[in-house]
């Protein structure tokens, strides 16, 4: 076991380090860049070269790319360009506050995925299967932008059951109660939005699982469907269901950005959009990162679970 699993770290490593470098590569190559932002045409050369030398842009690209390295390595992410705060300082208020809305969602929408795509797999071209495809056919369709928009003008604007922006009222003491009240539209907007290809992919694994051989022979023996359902094929559509769990990690940072944008909720969402309009590009570079390492760690976590589950597949590894 433990042997399976430092191979998979080691595997992962390098990726990072290869996500870094293309990150890197691409904000360096862009037509606009850092100079660009903090510089104007009135400025002369001699200024320019003192504010490159400054931040370091007189050196050359390796050298960027490793002092960048370094600072990530050592939790120094560097400034923002257009505020010059802090990115790290800045991140480390911002991501509690997204994960505090994305994970309830992603939980919940989940675990109602599993349950309703089971339900809609087992009950194969039946009622329930037609609303549970139906509505999830719908989910997907919808932008979430289009609900979030639909659930503040009815919950927000026209009943005045629920604050429309922010995640606590401006001006007033913070209370649970209070932070619920801004907490349900988003929650409800990323829900909706994280169920429905979820629902579609559970369906699909319990079709191809009832499809299968061991369940006919299961069958033959006398098994009911619940027992099959329960004692077989849970198990077996549980291990693609983990794949989709690991590569959404990185909804933890970046999975909420429209959703947060448009309910004005304080995480990395509307700084990612501010960042990109602003051209500031140590805090696109940084957020890019996170989420690509996000993405490789939930993969890795994803092997780990792979081989908790089912012990043979370290075997294959």
């Amino acid at each position: 076991m433990a042997k399976y699993i430092l191979k998979r770290i080691l595997t992962a490593i390098p990726m990072i380090l290869l996500i870094s470098v293309l990150c890197f590569a691409l904000m360096h190559f862009a037509p606009y860049d850092a100079i660009d932002a903090m510089t104007s045409p009135k400025m002369s050369q001699e200024t320019i070269d003192l504010i490159k030398a400054k931040y370091g842009y007189d050196q050359p690209v390796y050298v960027q790319y490793i002092r960048w390295l370094d600072g990530i390595m050592n939790g120094n992410f560097g400034y923002s360009i257009v505020t010059k705060q802090s990115i790290a300082a800045d991140l480390a208020v911002r991501i509690p506050n997204t994960v505090k809305l994305v994970l309830p969602a992603f939980i919940t929408a989940y675990i109602l995925a599993v349950v309703l795509g089971l339900m809609a797999g087992a009950n194969k071209n039946k009622m329930a299967d037609k609303i549970i495809d139906a509505v999830s056919s719908v989910g997907i369709a919808v932008p979430s932008f289009w609900f979030a928009m639909l659930l503040i003008f009815v919950l927000g604007y026209k009943l005045k059951l629920l604050p429309i922006v922010g995640m606590h009222a401006v001006g007033k003491e913070s209370s649970i109660a209070d932070f619920l009240k801004h907490f349900f539209m988003p929650y409800l907007t990323l829900t909706i939005a994280f169920m429905p290809p979820n629902i579609k992919y559970v369906r699909s694994s319990t079709l191809t699982q009832f499809s299968e051989d061991y369940v006919m022979v299961q069958r033959a023996f006398g098994a009911t469907k619940s027992e099959i359902m329960f004692k077989h094929v849970c198990k077996n559509v549980l291990l693609p269901v983990i794949t989709r769990f690991g590569i959404a990690f990185r909804l933890l940072i970046t999975g909420s950005i429209i959703t947060e944008t448009v309910f004005s909720w304080p995480g990395v969402g509307p700084y990612f959009i501010k960042a990109i309009q602003g051209m500031d590009y140590p805090i696109v570079m940084i957020i890019l990162v996170l989420s690509s390492t996000l993405v490789i760690l939930g993969n890795l976590f994803s092997d780990i679970l792979y081989c908790l589950i089912d012990p043979r597949i370290k075997e294959m590894g």
